[in-house]
Order: structure tokens, then C-alpha cells, then sequence
């Protein structure tokens, strides 16, 4: 089948999971998530397949480490794909909920009432988890999708798809709501993102060049997140403990994601204590540190400078979305110089601040305007599962249609409901 055909296709279902009611969306995602199980053992060798290879594309410098890391499922991460899958499930439906309502003084009572937005379709790289949950999310939000997984998880995807379809038939909605793009031809992608007559939304998910390529490229709306550029602010009154335990989750705990933190900003006042200790913290892990003039100068005097994990800072590292065992570092005078920092070499994904004073808190959680704002708390929590939306489509810089994490919400948009009773326009 054609990409065109099948774009059509899905268009031609969209309406049957549009009008499907809660309970039968709910059922068949259940048995998407039974046959994930089910099928686990068809599903883990296919990826093993496509793991070989990478690791083979890593040792000859194709592929960096941290792309198998995205790649690989085991039991543990099949279970968890099958768990958000049923999260999904049970999260409540925003379809046909009515968001606001007014009345007009003609007697008019308007509404906004929840719609799906049609047919989306996700391109996206590596993490064969996305599958998964970009058709849980699509289809529990009414649309119908089409995927086009990059070619280095095509039998991975594969496998998965073929799961989630059966339990699609078995839970009685018409499997050709969830379309798979088969090929692992750049071509593909091109004509999936001219298919503006039956494709409504484009989300890429995947590196800055992949989200670059399809904006440049495609007829169709984009959600774009070109890369996540996340920042920590350590005040002057920030507690040692949380400062150091909050860095190093958020760069260590799972590196290659967007989420994980790319720049520590440091208070003056701090970086003859608090900075030493953070840095021999993030040290002991393993990561190099980009410093700037002053970071690398209070590290000398502490006598914590380590050659091979401690490197002078260029400009260009503050733009860097490392997605490894790096991190940029860097003292500021204060708040302000901080927020600056964040506004020039930021990329509107998620920033935090580690503080003991409300004031600056309120005065963080003002100012910056990326997607996620934490006080006290690590960046990893920019994820829709941590923040209650269940598995989510992707984290969104754009500010139109959604920003931030996006969950079942933001795959529906609205319509305005008006009753009357025999008004007419003077």
C-alpha cells in the first residue's frame, strides 16, 4: 500500500474512533496492552535485531552510545510500555467534555466542547516506546495516526505495531485507525508529510536535524521540539543537599533524554562551597564538566580540577544538548544574570532553580516562560507519566497548538456549541 493510501485510509477511519464511546476506546487499549505482553517474546528478538546492528554502527562511529540506550527494550521496559498503555486506558477521556460555557444576553448559551483533531501522524527516531504510546494517546484522544519510526527500530516497530493492531481487532475498532509506515526510506517521510489532505497534525519526535527536516519539508501543521536545552539555577540560599541531589538526577539518571540537564548556573556566592560539591558529585559519575572562567577558577582553588573530566567552556557548549555524561557550568551574579543566561543559550524546554527563598522562586517562576518551570526539584519530572497526563505524544516548544509535555488534551482541540431557542441576528 502507498503512503498516500494509507494516509487515506486513515482518514476514512477517523471517524470511527472519533465517534467510539469511552468504554470501547478504554477496551481496546486494554488489549493493546495484553498483546504487547502477549507478544513479548516476537517483540524482544525484533529489537534485538535492531540493537545488533546499531552497536555495530556504534563501533564504527555511525551512531553514538547513547542511541542503543534509546533503542533497547527488555522485559522491563516491554512492561512499562504495556503499563502506559493501560494508564492510558484509564485516564479519563476529554472527548465531548465541555471546557467553558457562557450566556449571552440574547439568551444564547455558547460552549467549547472537545474534539479530535482528525488523523496525526508521528515521525519519530530510536525509542521503539513511542510506538506505543503515540497510538495509545492518539487513539484514546479520538484520531486515528499514522507512524513512521525511524529505519534503525524498523523491526522493532514492527512487532509492535502488529501487537497493537490485534488488540485492536480484538477489541472491536477497525485496525486501519493505526497506520504503520513500513520503509526505512527518507522518501517516506517526504510523502507522508505532503499528505495534507488527510493528515491533520505532524509531531516529530527525535533530534534536532529529524524536527528541522520535517518543518522544512512538510504541508502539514508541525509541533515542533528541536532540542532540550535544560538549565539548574543554584541561588544563593540553595539547601547543599537538595542542590547536589537535584543535579545529579537530572544529568546522570538516564542522560541521552531531553529532559536531563545540560547547564548548572551557580551564584557567585556559592561557588566556593556549593559548587565543589556538586561538581565532585557529578565527577564521581563520571561526567565532564564545560566550565567558564569562574567555574573553572573555583575548582582550581578547591583543588578539585580533574584534566580529564574538566574542560574549559566555549560559547557553544551553553548552546549544546550534550544527551551524554556533560554538562556545561557556569557562575552568575544573580537571579537576573541567570534568567539572561537561560533566554540567550535556552530552548524553551524545562528549567529549575534550587532555592530556600519563596521570593526567588515567585520571581523564577515569572520570568521564565520555557514549557516546565521547577522549583526544588529535578528536570526528569518534565515528562507527561510524571506529571499525571499518563504516557505522553512528546514535550512541545511550540507554543501553538500546545507547549510542554503533551498528553490526551492536547490531541483534541474545540468546537463552539451554541443552544438557542429561535434567536435570530438582527
Amino acid at each position: 500500500m502507498t503512503i498516500e493510501a494509507q494516509a487515506r485510509a486513515a482518514r476514512r477511519a477517523a471517524p470511527l474512533i472519533a465517534s467510539a464511546s469511552s468504554t470501547t476506546k478504554s477496551g481496546a487499549l486494554m488489549r493493546m496492552a495484553d498483546a504487547l505482553q502477549a507478544r513479548a517474546a516476537a517483540i524482544l528478538d525484533a529489537n534485538a535485531a535492531d540493537v545488533e546492528e546499531a552497536r555495530a554502527a556504534v563501533e564504527r562511529g555511525d551512531l553514538g552510545a547513547a542511541f542503543v540506550d534509546r533503542l533497547l527494550l527488555d522485559e522491563g521496559r516491554l512492561e512499562a510500555m504495556a503499563g502506559a498503555v493501560r494508564e492510558v486506558a484509564a485516564a479519563d477521556d476529554p472527548i465531548g467534555r465541555e471546557d467553558e460555557s457562557w450566556l449571552r444576553p440574547n439568551g444564547l448559551r455558547v460552549s467549547r466542547r472537545r474534539i479530535p483533531l482528525g488523523v496525526v501522524g508521528i515521525i519519530y527516531e530510536a525509542r521503539p516506546n513511542v510506538t506505543s504510546d503515540a497510538a495509545a494517546l492518539c487513539l484514546k484522544a479520538g484520531n486515528a495516526v499514522v507512524l513512521k519510526g525511524g529505519s534503525d527500530a524498523l523491526r522493532s516497530n514492527r512487532a509492535v505495531v502488529e501487537a497493537l493492531r490485534a488488540g485492536l481487532a480484538a477489541g472491536g475498532i477497525d485496525p486501519a485507525v493505526l497506520q504503520f509506515i513500513d520503509s526505512a526510506d527518507r522518501e517516506s517521510i517526504l510523502a507522508l508529510l505532503s499528505q495534507e489532505e488527510s493528515v491533520d497534525l505532524i509531531i516529530p519526535r527525535g533530534g534536532e536535524g529529524l524536527v528541522r527536516f520535517v518543518s522544512a519539508h512538510s504541508r502539514i501543521p508541525v509541533i515542533k521540539h528541536y532540542k532540550g536545552v535544560c538549565h539548574v539555577y543554584l541561588d544563593a540560599t540553595a539547601d547543599a543537599d537538595k542542590a547536589v541531589s537535584i543535579v545529579i538526577n537530572g544529568k546522570v539518571q538516564r542522560p541521552s533524554v531531553c529532559n536531563a540537564i545540560e547547564t548548572v548556573l551557580v551564584h557567585r556566592s556559592r561557588a566556593e562551597d556549593l559548587l565543589p560539591a556538586v561538581a565532585e558529585g557529578l565527577m564521581g559519575h563520571g561526567v565532564r564538566l564545560h566550565l567558564d572562567e569562574r567555574a573553572l577558577a573555583a575548582l582550581k582553588g578547591r583543588g578539585l580540577f580533574d584534566p580529564a573530566l574538566c574542560v574549559p567552556a566555549t560559547e557553544e557548549d551553553f548552546f549544546a544538548e550534550y544527551l551524554s555524561l556533560d554538562v556545561a557550568v557556569a557562575v552568575v551574579d544573580d537571579l537576573d544574570a541567570a534568567i539572561g543566561h537561560i533566554q540567550t543559550y535556552g530552548s524553551d524546554h524545562t528549567e529549575a532553580i534550587v532555592t530556600e527563598s519563596v521570593g526567588q522562586a515567585e520571581a523564577f517562576l515569572s520570568r521564565v516562560n520555557s514549557s516546565v518551570v521547577l522549583v526544588n526539584a529535578s528536570t526528569r519530572f518534565a515528562d507527561g507519566g510524571q506529571l499525571g497526563l499518563g504516557a505522553e505524544i512528546g514535550i512541545s516548544t511550540t507554543k501553538l497548538h500546545a507547549f510542554g509535555p503533551m498528553g490526551l488534551r492536547e490531541l483534541t482541540t474545540t468546537k463552539f456549541v451554541i443552544r438557542g431557542d429561535g434567536q435570530i441576528r438582527g
